[in-house]
């Protein structure tokens, strides 16, 4: 087969699997318009349609389909067969590709990644920001991360860190002559920074516990965020009260910028967890990863 129609059928492949070709050409590195011009190139040249082109979306004609389910898996397999190869040198290596929340990133990945890339400099890392539940083995990652209680069951799961509670924080200036919350029911009175889940749209309901009883209040107030740091931002700049990460609070805790409230009705929650597909035969570097991330208390 002609380098060309190897590198058309990639081509072909990312726009498929991606139903998009901004997001395809982005993980190719190449302009949409190359891409767009080369995916007509191997339609012209089977004299058939292989995707349908909307202004919202791209799909797959019944050709493009069955062209898709024939000969992915033979390119799976190069791949697999590729990152194989690595076993055979003296220090892994390749890319590891993983999808995790920004808070995952930026407090539980990345001081482990940093340090690890420098143990292992022929390893690379792809960290992509995603507070939805991504599908892992759709989008071809080779990892995600998420809470205990959110692990799919038909996954490889391994603990990276330690169980973690919420902080609800909010400015001396909000309180003011506000009355202070006593309980979490009291939160309804108060303008409260909302958090929505990227994956349903639904909003967070904030949750507590006493005596082992969940408690779960639905608060309301002017600002709604699907990033939690920017929740963070917005109760740092007295628009309400956040209900954020207890790490990520703590430091404006100490040097007074954000004052807390109902510490003892904020329950400790099942940390995150790398998972994985089990199909698939880890690589050198994605076992020796796993290691070095994994949470020891």
């Amino acid at each position: 087969m002609a380098r060309q129609n190897v590198n058309d059928l990639i081509a072909f492949l990312a726009v498929a699997r991606e139903r998009s070709f901004t997001k395809a050409a982005a993980r190719l590195g190449v302009s949409q318009s190359a891409l767009s011009h080369t995916v007509r190139q191997l339609e012209a040249r089977l004299d058939v349609r292989l995707l349908t082109r909307t202004t919202r979306a791209v799909s797959m004609t019944e050709a493009g389909e069955r062209l898709l389910d024939r000969i992915g898996p033979h390119f799976d397999q190069i791949e697999i067969e590729m990152d194989a190869l690595n076993e055979l040198k003296e220090k892994p290596a390749g890319t590891i590709r993983i999808v995790a929340p920004d808070y995952a990133i930026s407090h539980v990945l990345w001081p482990k990644v940093k340090s690890f890339i420098l143990k292992y400099p022929d390893i690379k890392f792809e960290l992509l920001l995603d507070n939805g539940l991504s599908d892992i083995v759709t989008e071809r990652f080779d990892a995600g991360v998420r809470m205990g209680e959110q692990l799919a069951k038909d996954m490889i799961s391994a603990r990276i860190g330690p169980d973690f509670r919420y902080a609800v924080v909010g400015t001396k200036s909000y309180f003011g002559d506000r009355l202070i919350p006593e309980k979490p029911q009291d939160l309804t009175q108060h303008d409260c920074i909302n958090y929505r889940f990227p994956s349903s749209g639904a909003l967070y309901v904030w949750e507590f516990e006493e005596d082992g009883h969940e408690i779960k209040v639905r608060v309301d107030g002017q600002l709604v965020f699907n990033n939690i740091f920017h929740v963070l931002d917005a109760a740092l700049a007295g628009h309400g009260l956040g209900y954020v990460p207890e790490e990520i609070a703590l430091p404006h805790i100490a040097e007074g910028r954000l004052e807390r409230i109902l510490e003892k009705w904020s329950p400790y929650w099942d940390g995150y967890y790398l998972y994985y597909p089990s199909r698939r035969q880890p690589s050198p570097a994605f076992v020796a990863m796993i290691e070095a991330f994994r949470y020891r208390a």
